[in-house]
């Protein structure tokens, strides 16, 4: 068979399976003309799902590029159920400490390893060691348990004020934060709409705060799904997205939580209830200029006179200090 032949037999395989695609995506949405449920349409083509899955999944990963439904070729199915057995004792050993399969990945992936196990491994070999359920032991481990080092990690969010958070003002208004992952050293902005634009140069300046009142700058930023973010690591706009643009010029990586589920989020997420009970609830701001002086001495309190039980009761500036100290 010759080489022309080969490129058309090709050719021809992508374009059916782009098709399908096509009409698989169009039933998820409920708008294919024919298929109201995807079994049918499976067995109708005489697809296997799980192949399909497989290859679709792929596919998306691959920002939808067709070369990605190509058949790869496979090793002994035993090479890919074999895992490292020191990747495996760090498995353990992190959870030992009490971090969870998230925390894990995230810690495994930063330390430049050739192979980053996926969740559902970390879940596994946790399980096989009987480690999936924390004992009190784990619990108290993962209080005492630090992480690398100040700026490794920021996570980044936005939060609804809500209307007539000042008094006579039917706008609404956000807040814009920075948390670092290390040391809980935080900034907050509050802004007028969340807009990439706005909330990029939001994070800048909450950014440049904490690198000249604290010399922290960040590696990595975790942030949620929407729209202000990006959309997610799978959207196209990467290169026109202002907050996207933002962390490219600074060379730092963007990772993202999995959507609808805060909790990978859940410093900042506590951040906000933390604000609130200290800050917002059954307070009155007759204007904006005072709401936006209040948050910035709120954020000169939090970081250096509000102790952390996580941090062994010292303030986030305390506590970024004496490893500062102790790192001399």
């Amino acid at each position: 068979m010759n080489k022309s032949k080969d490129l058309t037999i090709e050719k021809n395989y992508l374009s059916r399976v782009e098709s399908l695609i096509k009409e698989y995506e169009l039933i998820k949405q409920h708008k294919h003309p024919r298929y109201r449920f995807v079994k049918d349409f499976f067995k109708d083509n005489r697809i296997a799902h799980q192949n399909f899955s497989k290859y679709y999944h792929r596919y998306l990963e691959n920002n939808k590029n067709p070369q990605a439904l190509k058949p790869q070729k496979r090793g002994p199915r035993y090479k890919t159920r074999r895992i490292d057995l020191d990747l495996e004792s760090k498995i353990i050993e992190l959870r030992k400490l009490g971090l969870n399969k998230y925390d894990i990945q995230r810690i495994i992936r930063n330390e430049d390893k050739l192979y980053v196990p996926s969740l559902t491994t970390i879940y596994n070999y946790a399980k096989k060691h009987n480690l999936n359920i924390k004992n009190k032991k784990m619990k108290e481990e993962k209080v005492r348990y630090i992480r690398e080092k100040a700026g490794e990690l920021a996570h980044v969010d936005c939060h609804n004020l809500g209307k007539h958070i000042i008094k006579n003002d039917p706008n609404t208004y956000y807040l814009v934060s920075v948390i670092d992952d290390y040391t809980r050293i935080a900034w907050s902005e509050v802004v007028t709409d969340i807009k990439s634009l706005t909330v990029m140069f939001s994070t800048l300046r909450n950014l440049n705060m904490i690198s000249v009142q604290y010399d922290i700058k960040f590696q990595e930023m975790l942030t949620d799904n929407g729209s202000e973010f990006g959309s997610g690591k799978h959207a196209k706009n990467k290169d026109t997205n202002p907050f996207e643009r933002m962390l490219l010029e600074m060379g730092i990586k963007h990772r993202y939580t999995r959507p609808y589920r805060p909790q990978t989020n859940g410093k900042i997420e506590r951040f906000w209830r933390t604000l609130h009970d200290d800050l917002i609830d059954e307070t009155d701001f007759d204007t904006l200029v005072e709401l936006k002086d209040e948050v910035l001495q709120y954020m000169y309190y939090y970081n250096e006179a509000r102790s952390h039980q996580s941090l062994g009761g010292k303030t986030p500036a305390e506590f970024f200090r004496s490893i500062k100290n102790a790192s001399k």
